[in-house]
């Protein structure tokens, strides 16, 4: 890949003219976010303002969260919106635009996503390569067939495959909690200076998928089987 950044772009525009358009830039090698340029941080941002449950941050050596600067002028821009408020959003990436007309809740969840996955927070850092293959909008049900696939694909490259499936889950599994509690902590971080609740909301409904995902793993991901049985999901369907 050539390109200096791998660029992609969210352009929203709700009922009332407000427009906006965010940028996000990542390396085009290690799909790390090329951090926004900020005049000043806000006091939110510091990383021991609420900070995570399970942060293995050292406090010394890092002064701010790295989501929550990333994250701060999207909050700020949306601080005093309503979630259901709706919009149509468009999101381009270097291979293809995708369009919807939604709410703000899931635009803004849709880009909370790319950025916490690729700020360099130890904890969520394991989901970075899925921002190579960014899929706004995806539903429970696609974002597991993402997460399973790229869990096993990452096990095939750092063990050769050696973990059974069952312990790869496990790790997912186990992944997807600490999600929960950074999903948490950002929420709490959050929650004093929004007077409406469209960001807020995209936390909350981030906490959500990763409590069905969550799920998910510790249920081997059955629901998914359909995909490669599908006469036994036609006989299960008929029997209904």
């Amino acid at each position: 890949m050539g390109e200096s950044t791998y660029l992609i772009i969210y352009d929203l525009r709700c009922g009332d003219n407000f427009e906006t358009q965010f940028k996000i830039r990542l390396d085009p090698h290690t799909f790390s976010i090329i951090p926004f340029e900020m005049e000043s941080k806000p006091k939110w941002t510091v990383l021991t303002y609420e900070q995570c449950e399970c942060c293995p941050m050292d406090v010394i050596a890092r002064t701010y969260c790295p989501i929550a600067v990333n994250i701060s002028g999207i909050v700020d821009e949306f601080k005093n919106r309503i979630s259901i408020e709706e919009c149509k959003v468009r999101c381009r990436t270097p291979e293809r635009v995708y369009m919807k007309k939604t709410n703000l809740m899931e635009a803004i969840t849709s880009i909370f996503g790319i950025i916490m996955a690729t700020s360099g927070c130890p904890v969520l850092d394991v989901f970075r390569p899925m921002a190579r293959f960014h899929l706004p909008f995806s539903t429970g049900e696609e974002t597991t067939f993402r997460a399973v696939s790229m869990f096993l694909l990452r096990d095939y490259f750092n063990s050769n495959g050696s973990k059974s499936p069952a312990d790869v889950m496990k790790t997912l599994e186990h992944h997807y909690a600490q999600v929960k509690q950074v999903n948490e902590g950002l929420y709490s971080r959050i929650t004093n200076i929004s007077s409406e609740d469209a960001d807020k909301n995209a936390i909350v409904m981030l906490h959500s998928l990763s409590q069905l995902l969550c799920m998910e793993a510790t249920c081997n991901v059955n629901s998914l089987a359909y995909l490669f049985h599908p006469e036994s999901a036609s006989s299960s369907h008929n029997q209904s």
